[in-house]
């Protein structure tokens, strides 16, 4: 009787012992990305790359440093024409001060105001009555039309490119700066005018008002052809 009440005892430990070290081992195998609670825990999406966002805020400031959009030829640029196949009838010419280039069969082609497609184009046109089906190409080679005049007062008065968009201020900074003399509150930027009558625009800025002041919108952005003039203080005292 003592053995039998033995082995019962023994037999109903173990049953009360299995089922707990069931589920222990159910525990410890479960993921680790499984939460008890609401299923499998999501993982969440890589961040973007921040170096995408860097590239595109650098495109954007070099972009707002270009001067014009699309470049229009002016006198004393240098083009190369080149024409596919006829070495004769390339060449490598420059603008004149009447705005043409002279080549070979066609003449006088006005270049000055048109951009290189559009100048491109035209000479082929003209060379479709000695050629048939031209392929002409145009490479500007030097730009010597994009230019500003600074003069008067400044360390070192020329005439610069106008390779990037230039300020006012920029202008000057470039020439050099200011001088003792110079009556830095009296500039003045003489302009062409834009509606073709060949006459300038005389525009007046203060560099007290653009630095101290709300005069921002006298640091004026520079067209090429522009010329600023500084003049000294005895100029302007003179009556």
């Amino acid at each position: 009787m003592k053995i039998a009440a033995l082995y019962c005892a023994i037999v109903l430990s173990v049953s009360l012992v299995m089922p707990a070290f069931s589920q222990s081992g159910s525990v410890a195998k479960k993921p680790m990305t499984e939460s008890p609670v609401s299923g499998p825990v999501s993982v969440p999406a890589p961040e973007p790359r921040p170096a995408l966002t860097v590239e595109k805020a650098s495109l954007v400031e070099k972009s707002s440093l270009i001067v014009t959009r699309d470049y229009i030829i002016g006198p004393e640029d240098v083009l190369e024409i080149t024409v596919w196949r006829n070495q004769d009838l390339s060449r490598l010419v420059q603008v004149r001060p009447d705005g043409r280039i002279s080549l070979p069969l066609i003449g006088d082609v006005t270049a000055v105001g048109k951009t290189p497609v559009q100048l491109t184009a035209e000479i082929s046109t003209k060379l479709k009555e000695y050629k048939e089906s031209p392929t002409v190409a145009i490479v500007v080679k030097e730009v010597n039309s994009y230019a500003i005049y600074v003069l008067g007062e400044v360390g070192k008065p020329g005439k610069y490119p106008l390779k990037t968009k230039t300020t006012l201020l920029q202008g000057i900074t470039v020439a050099g700066g200011f001088t003792p003399t110079a009556a830095r509150n009296r500039l003045v930027v003489f302009r062409f005018n834009d509606n073709g009558n060949n006459g300038t625009e005389k525009l007046k800025a203060s560099y007290d008002d653009i630095v101290l002041r709300d005069g921002s919108q006298q640091n004026l952005e520079l067209k090429p052809g522009d010329t600023i003039v500084v003049p000294s203080e005895t100029m302007v005292l003179l009556p």
